[in-house]
């Protein structure tokens, strides 16, 4: 449930007509219920607001009175999926005392008067801000001290010049930036083709009340369900035409899962053409693969248009997005294996395998970003600006030239999932299977020593220790193994899993040089285990280093490289390989989602045994000479406990909370 309390104190603008016979205060209170909000309340002061939202137990939506937006601005702020606490951020100039902020990939890091921003704001408080319940202490203890004129003291311990002493402004915008203060991460909610003004007097009234009339707020809706800054394939080649689709499954009633789920089926049949062969299944292969990625764009357009959101479905359509794209790689592998291409399921796991341990930089990248968001202070501080400093200066002045030339090359060349598609389809389309792996693969690569190298510079001059922040024993996908091992503080966890990883390579290469029938590379299992174990034995050491954050890729790659090594070694057969990657594909983009989405660990995860203990599984299933029959009872073992983690998580668990208790609803 969520409650919502319009502020008045301070407003000359709360007692102004809103031109249908009621004051402005009373129309937003209706828009608020109209927004979705279950209980809209009024505070004549700070302290009827702090003693409110002390008794609330849900989400606190918390607005001035001076507000004039489309419904569906608030409907937006307080169905927002992006985080708990969202604010309103408009770009009108700053007048009245109101409270500017400084945004970082749409956080808000910074919030104070604008002579305080010194030019960095991007932007103004728009008046409103929903608050997660977990947030609720700190916007009691914003409100008390706005309440007693001790504002700079909520931010006591807080940033590196500690207390600032703020001029008195508006109510609602004392609360906001005492909340800030205390370090409270607020994402910011952008209005982007609907209208939202706060106003003084009946002059701005008049012009605010104008200019939200002039736009159709079901048609601008419609073109905000499309991603602002998308890919250059979706942008030109699906999202021109995928909103009339998006309506009419608006009008059918599907729901976003429901579309989710019709891009699986799309995407299982292209890649059962794939497999079958013959330039007519190819070509329908690739025609089906181009449009189950449109309805992979219309599920979030339909959640975004309809404000239908879950952590469920945001869950679906991350896992469905990656299980997809491997079930077309396989059938790839397959058509390509039937077509008498000797490597063709070598070339599908190294594809996935490639994928995944990119998925997983891009994920852990994206976290040291949002930390280093949060502590603008503590960046640069070790690496002393350089290359780095001149790097990141770039890449943000290229990614605010939208639509030119360098700003399209910069976002095709990472190699993103719709140029992924379209490669897929034209390749298999025009040519057979093997030229779509090669060409993903060669494209991927590139891409990956390209953001790697990037990404390396720019971390070294962030300097910000990620792993510090979050559970490294969970996002390692640690075992009980790790934790008993010797701790190695030297040379630091990065270059003991990158050692890791090289000996499960060593071990992969000798095994392709010289034949898996070499009966003495059963005994070289246990020397690139020991060598593998040496990632585990870090576990425990400080993950501080600007590069730690590579850390949990590094592990992707070694236990992968180290399971088809010993599939390789005992000579398992080359799908049931792949089907065991990509069942431990599914387990760690499991992991990667709840981070994401800001989920618990699985509710099964202690019974994964974690990377090393499934790769010691593998290796005495390989000295044993059984290594097909570990493998399969390993990677069946491990979907069951995935399955039956995901209806504990999502079904039975979520049956159990008590009738009215507050939900996530993060996407």
């Amino acid at each position: 449930m969520t409650l919502a309390i319009v502020l008045a104190a301070g407003s000359p603008a709360a007692s102004l007509p809103a031109g249908d016979g009621t004051a402005l205060a009373d129309r937003l209170a209706a828009q608020w219920r109209s927004a979705g909000v279950t209980d809209v309340r009024f505070a004549a002061d700070l302290d009827e607001l702090a003693d409110l939202v002390g008794g609330s137990t849900g989400p606190v939506v918390v607005s001035g009175a001076d507000l004039v937006a489309h419904t569906a601005v608030l409907r937006h702020l307080v169905t927002s999926p992006v985080g708990p606490t969202v604010a309103l951020v408009l770009t009108d100039p700053p007048a009245g005392g109101r409270t500017t902020v400084r945004e970082e990939r749409g956080q808000v890091v910074d919030a104070g008067p604008a002579h305080r921003l010194d030019g960095e704001a991007t932007g103004i408080f728009g008046g409103a801000v929903r608050v997660g319940r977990d947030d609720l202490p700190a916007l009691v203890a914003a409100a008390r001290a706005a309440a007693t004129g001790r504002l700079a003291d909520v931010a006591a311990g807080h940033g590196d010049g500690g207390p600032r002493v703020e001029p008195p402004g508006p109510a609602v915008d004392q609360v906001f930036t005492g909340l800030t203060a205390q370090g409270v991460l607020v994402f910011a909610q952008r209005v982007r083709l609907l209208v939202a003004h706060r106003v003084d007097d009946e002059s701005g009234l008049s012009g605010a009340r104008a200019a939200v009339a002039e736009v159709d707020e079901d048609r601008a809706e419609l073109r905000l369900s499309v991603k602002e800054k998308d890919d250059f394939f979706t942008t030109y080649f699906v999202s021109t035409w995928s909103p009339y689709v998006t309506k009419a499954a608006a009008r059918l009633g599907l729901s976003p899962t429901g579309v989710t789920m019709l891009s699986v089926a799309f995407a299982v049949a292209a890649a059962a053409l794939f497999a079958s062969g013959g330039r007519l299944a190819l070509v329908t292969g690739g025609v089906l693969l181009y449009l189950g990625f449109v309805l992979d764009c219309v599920d979030g357009q339909l959640a975004r248009y309809t404000r239908n959101f879950s952590a469920w479905g945001g869950w679906l359509d991350t896992m469905a997005d990656r299980a997809k794209e491997y079930v077309v790689y396989a059938g790839l592998g397959w058509g390509a294996t039937a077509a008498g291409v000797r490597y063709g399921w070598a070339l599908a796991i190294a594809a996935m395998t490639l994928q995944t341990v990119r998925h997983m930089t891009d994920a852990w990248y994206g976290v040291l970003h949002d930390e280093a968001a949060r502590r603008p202070k503590a960046v640069g501080t070790g690496g002393g600006g350089g290359i780095g400093d001149r790097l990141n200066a770039a890449s943000t002045k290229v990614q605010a030239d939208t639509g030119s030339l360098s700003y399209w090359l910069k976002r095709t060349v990472v190699f993103p999932i719709g140029e992924r598609w379209a490669l897929i389809a034209v390749a298999a389309a025009l040519f057979n299977q093997r030229i779509a792996l090669l060409a993903v693969l060669t494209w991927g690569v590139l891409a990956f020593a390209y953001t790697g190298a990037l990404r390396t510079l720019r971390a070294r001059w962030m300097w910000v220790p990620v792993l510090d922040t979050l559970d490294a024993t969970l996002h390692r996908d640690d075992g009980p193994l790790a934790a008993r091992l010797p701790v190695l503080r030297r040379p630091g966890p990065l270059v003991l899993a990158v050692l890791a990883a090289f000996g499960a390579g060593a071990l992969l290469v000798t095994a392709l040089l010289v034949g898996a029938d070499a009966g003495w590379l059963r005994w070289a299992v246990p020397v690139a285990l020991l060598m593998l174990l040496l990632g585990a034995a870090g576990a425990g050491a400080a993950h501080n280093g600007p590069l730690d954050w590579l850390v949990p890729a590094a592990l992707r790659a070694a236990e992968y490289v180290f399971a088809i090594a010993v599939g390789v070694i005992g000579q398992a057969p080359a799908w049931l390989i792949f089907g065991y990657v990509f069942v431990l594909t599914l387990h760690h983009y499991d992991l990667v989602a709840r981070l994401e989405k800001r989920q618990p660990a699985p509710p099964l995860h202690a019974a994964t045994l974690g990377w090393e203990g499934r790769s010691v599984l593998l290796a005495v299933a390989a000295i044993a000479g059984i290594a097909s029959i570990g493998m399969a009872t390993l990677g069946i073992y491990l979907l069951v406990l995935f399955v039956a983690s995901v209806v504990l998580a999502w079904f039975v668990r979520p049956a159990r909370v008590p009738a009215g208790a507050g939900r996530s609803t993060t996407i």
